[in-house]
């Protein structure tokens, strides 16, 4: 992706060094929030303890290395590439697109959904409006599902942030609704529809970039390639050796991939309708 040079988002906090200073409240002294998540995305309200904590605290044990640093300058160039074409998206319907934030943490952070550590992997809270993430994953991504390129990086800020155009469009809410009205079987079906929605609003924002001419030879094989990485089939053969297509929360690897390109090859965001498809 050709980024170096172009403008960074001011939509960036940078709490990398920072950590939760303590845990109040409930007469609970110490909560460890275990998440077996190494998706990317994902709804955090279901996985995340509703907690309160006190400010952010320095860690003093955090360095910024010279590849952070370039990371970090990446993820912000990418958000700022998502501002840009939402504006016009959204402008085109009549609509005004509200800009979330992005927020670099290390180790573990706070959010408005609860306390988080690294392994959540990246996520979107629709409470506050932010996306966070560890930029310790991108090891992850490269080395853990084979998933190298920056383009593999950039598809993980843009499905975070079309989790935040379901939360403008209201998909959100209709999603916390379901969630007493029917069991955990069905919500994971349509929590995979949610998913994979968010994969298709990324493609529609690979799509503009590409117009753009913005992306570099490989590109959308390096996207096609993570999402298909981190396919819920994928994750679980890797983790327990054997799939088990009723517990999926995200969507195969076949489908994270089709419903990405469909998004990249239609650039119409009003053909996502993932809840609507019979076929996923």
């Amino acid at each position: 992706m050709r980024w170096k040079g172009r403008r960074e988002s001011s939509n960036v906090e940078d709490r990398r060094g920072m950590s939760p200073k303590g845990i109040v409240g409930g007469g609970i002294g110490t909560i460890i929030i275990v998440v077996v998540v190494l998706l990317l995305g994902g709804d955090p309200t279901s996985i995340l303890q509703n907690v309160q904590t006190d400010e952010q605290t320095t860690n003093s044990n955090y360095i910024e290395s010279a590849e952070d640093k370039e990371l970090a300058q990446f993820v912000s160039v990418v958000l700022a590439e998502t501002e840009n074409i939402w504006h016009d998206i959204f402008k085109e319907k009549g609509a005004t697109y509200r800009e979330p934030k992005l927020v670099l943490f290390s180790g573990r952070v706070e959010s408005a959904c609860g306390i988080a550590g690294s392994s959540t992997g990246p996520f979107y809270c629709p409470g506050d409006e932010k996306l966070y993430i560890d930029l310790s994953f991108y090891n992850e991504l490269q080395k853990r599902f084979k998933a190298p390129g920056d383009f593999a990086m950039a598809y993980v800020i843009a499905h975070e942030v079309g989790h935040h155009i379901q939360n403008l469009t209201g998909v959100m809410d209709k999603m916390n609704e379901l969630r007493s009205q029917v069991n955990q079987e069905e919500y994971n079906k349509y929590s995979v529809k949610l998913e994979l929605q968010a994969d298709f609003f990324a493609g529609v924002w690979a799509h503009y970039t590409q117009r753009l001419d913005l992306l570099e030879s490989g590109d959308l094989e390096e996207a096609l390639n993570a999402a298909s990485a981190v396919g819920d089939d994928n994750i679980q053969k890797q983790t327990q050796g054997y799939v088990v297509p009723e517990s999926f929360t995200h969507g195969s690897a076949e489908q994270r991939k089709k419903w990405f390109y469909k998004g990249f090859t239609t650039g119409d965001m009003m053909q996502g309708d993932t809840f609507s498809a019979d076929d996923l």
